[in-house]
């Protein structure tokens, strides 16, 4: 935005217009430069033409922007953040924040001294006063000693600094030379504007509690005069007019401005405004008072009619408004543009003059030797180069230089060409690419060969998979493109995986095996244990074993990124003619009956044949054999290995037995007494007890008795036969006869 510097106001979007007296006061020595600046709570600065009343731009700042002040020469804007902690600095020939200084929790009110050289800020929450020196935008100082600090003003000699505490009743004096508070006076209740008349003789303070504006005869710190602005009316906003005849004052709960006389120290005037009016300034000529409204306008007062004559639409809330002019023109603000900036040679490039603040006479360097005074020249380029173009501004009220070093490049078809901090290393491997093309290139596409790409000129890239990377660079500029490719340039290795293979891994002795390393990531060294005492560090060696055995092989691949080791137990098997043998859980029970059979071979049998002797056979190692049926087993077991093979066979090895059948036979049945008889045990099922009853209340346990009948009579056996499967019994009735 180009602005006519011949006429500027800056509006302080300060905080209740408490800046401006003290802005007010220079304006004796300035002039017309229309335009004002105007804190939104929304967070923005709205800049206003105040001649026409048009809002022409808005700032971005910090978080709930409230005071404002700007410096004496009209070149910068403080706004305090009142969320964030910070005052952003507005530059006013660009109308950008162009830095921010962090200060106390809170800022509220904000004053510039009429060197320039200080900018003070209350800050609420930490109860200071932040002091920052406006050469290098540090804070310098903070002054301690306050109460909720809110308004802040500084008298037209730049030796006082007066300060509102809202939180109790009064107003702090500040010597500006020692930054230490010398004085407090004490006011109404809830103080908050402050504003000091050109004189500085006078301190006018809003009591926002009890309707009241008091005034502060500076050269006593006393309360000259308590003026009723009215209950309920909760005066905020307070601005003297340039002859200090008049005090404007908001009123924040109403639509009202109040117009004091500072000869009888009473109001003679109300003024109906925008709905809860926050900030008020009056302009240098006196003739309009601008009051900022939380209804997002801000009236404009003639202070003749005391009337309102516009309404201007800002931001959101906006809090406060002061201003001040200045009668005096400023050098200019030198700036340009070019294009084209990039092109082969022979190269044309039109000038263009952006400078603000009116220049009437330029100069231009363009770098190659060459010079021009045109407002907006075309110069030739005919060399390939960088060249770096200046511009000096010029008017009545001074000059300005800009410099845009290697600003238009004449550039030819660009090489590529590239290298790198390192082209090997571990995982995850860091590579800084940097770009050596020659011929100037504006443009570069890598290929890392990992499916990544980048378009920095000299890029960092991560490697986070090991292998062998081919790395590509394509540059180009305005003149064309090149590509360079490096096939493998990037080793990345990883911790590497450890593996092998044997072959034979089982065999007679003695036993030759050649092993072979199937390790992945790159190992560097190996390490052998074969398991009988004896290791290599060889890659893929070959080893002999002389004795029979079981034998645990070991390796350990190591590289530059770490080692790893794998053992595999009982992975070679050196063996002779197995000699076969075995045991089994039990030898003899009932049906069914299941037998645990254990191979006990010596020599390393790899398979075996099994014969349970009731037709089944097996080929595992340890079976299990259910035998179903009662009888005599003979087991055997054929080992067999790569040296040979032998049976062993175990004769009646298994006994299964069945519950018993009970039978007998007696001889004779029939007969005189007394008769003998011969009783004949025939059960089957291999009993191993017997017990007879007689059928004449005697008994016996032999399995074949002789027993005597002494009396006549008919006599019922029974046999009980029982073994471990269990008991039978068998009875015959009438069995016995025995006659007269």
């Amino acid at each position: 935005m180009k602005l006519d510097e011949t006429r500027r106001v800056y509006s302080l979007i300060g905080i209740l217009g408490i800046t401006l007296m003290f802005f007010l006061m220079l304006v004796s020595i300035a002039g017309a430069y229309p335009f004002a600046y105007i804190t939104n709570r929304g967070g923005t600065v709205s800049v206003i033409d105040t001649a026409t009343n048009k809002v022409t731009a808005t700032i971005n700042v910090g978080s709930g922007p409230q005071g404002v002040a700007v410096n004496p020469a009209g070149t910068k804007v403080y706004v305090t953040n009142y969320y964030n902690k910070t005052v952003s600095i507005i530059d006013t020939a660009t109308n950008k924040v162009t830095a921010k200084v962090t200060v106390g929790g809170y800022p509220y009110g904000v004053a510039v001294n009429p060197d320039g050289k200080k900018v003070y800020v209350t800050n609420i929450y930490s109860r200071t006063v932040s002091v920052i020196d406006t050469a290098t935008n540090n804070v310098t100082a903070t002054i301690n000693g306050f109460y909720k600090p809110i308004g802040i003003v500084v008298n037209p000699t730049g030796t006082k600094v007066y300060v509102t505490n809202y939180g109790d009743k009064t107003v702090s004096v500040i010597d500006a030379a020692t930054n230490t508070v010398t004085a407090t006076v004490t006011v109404g209740s809830r103080p908050w504007g402050v504003a000091v008349n050109p004189a500085g003789t006078k301190v006018y303070v809003t009591n926002d509690d009890d309707g009241t504006v008091s005034v502060i005869d500076t050269a006593t710190n006393t309360i000259k005069a308590t003026v009723t602005v009215g209950s309920k009316t909760y005066p905020w906003g307070i601005a003297v007019n340039p002859d200090g005849t008049k005090v404007y004052i908001t009123s924040r709960k109403s639509k009202n401005v109040f117009v004091i006389d500072t000869a009888t120290n009473k109001v003679t005037a109300k003024v109906t405004v925008g709905k809860y009016p926050y900030g008020v300034a009056v302009n240098p000529a006196g003739t309009k008072v601008y009051v900022a409204n939380r209804d997002s306008t801000v009236s404009v007062i003639d202070t003749a009619t005391n009337k309102v004559t516009a309404s201007v639409k800002v931001g959101i809330w906006p809090i406060a408004f002061g201003q001040f002019i200045f009668t005096f023109t400023l050098a200019p603000f030198a700036d340009f543009s070019a294009k084209p900036t990039e092109e082969k040679a022979p190269l044309t490039v039109t000038f263009t003059d952006e400078s603000l603040r009116s220049p009437t006479k330029w100069k231009w360097s363009f770098g190659d030797g060459t010079t021009s005074t045109k407002q907006n020249p075309t110069h030739k380029y005919s060399k390939l180069g960088r060249y770096t173009v200046t511009l000096t501004a010029t008017n009545d009220n001074g000059s300005n230089t800009v410099t845009k070093t290697e600003y238009i490049k004449v550039v030819t078809k660009p090489v590529a060409n590239f290298t790198s901090s390192v082209t090997s290393g571990k995982t995850p491997l860091n590579v800084k690419f940097t770009d050596v093309s020659t011929g100037t290139p504006t443009k570069w596409q890598w290929d890392f060969g990992d499916g990544s790409k980048s378009f920095l000129q000299n890029p960092i890239h991560k490697y986070s998979k090991a292998g062998i990377y081919t790395v590509s660079l394509t540059v180009k500029n305005a003149a064309g493109r090149n590509t360079v490719t490096k096939t493998d340039y990037i080793t990345v290795i990883a911790r590497p995986v450890a593996a092998f293979s044997g072959s034979p891994t089982s065999g007679a002795v003695p036993l030759n095996v050649k092993f072979t390393d199937t390790s992945t990531g790159s190992p560097l060294k190996w390490k052998w244990s074969f398991g009988d005492g004896a290791t290599s560090t060889q890659q893929s060696p070959r080893h002999k074993y002389s004795k029979v055995g079981r034998y645990t092989v070991t390796l350990t691949a190591i590289n530059g990124n770490g080692s790893d080791m794998l053992t595999k137990t009982d992975y070679i098997t050196v063996i002779a003619r197995p000699v076969a043998n075995f045991t089994s859980s039990v030898t003899s029970g009932k049906t069914p009956f299941n037998v645990v059979f254990t191979d006990t071979s010596t020599g390393i049998p790899a398979e075996w044949q099994w014969d349970f002797g009731d037709g089944s056979k097996s080929f595992l190692q340890n079976p299990i054999h259910k035998y179903s049926k009662a009888g005599i087993y003979t087991v055997s077991l054929t080992v067999k290995n790569a040296a040979g093979r032998n049976t062993v066979t175990k004769t009646d090895y298994i006994t299964v037995i069945a519950r018993p059948v009970a039978a007998f036979s007696g001889s004779p049945t029939s007969g005189a007494v007394p008769l003998n008889v011969k009783f004949t045990d025939k059960s089957t099922g291999t009993p191993t007890k017997w017990k007879w009853t007689f059928g004449d209340g005697t008994s016996s346990t032999i399995r074949n008795p002789i027993h005597k009948y002494s009396k006549v009579g008919r006599y019922t056996v029974a046999l009980t036969a029982t073994n471990a499967a269990g008991i039978n019994t068998i009875t015959k009735t009438d069995y016995i006869k025995v006659t007269t």
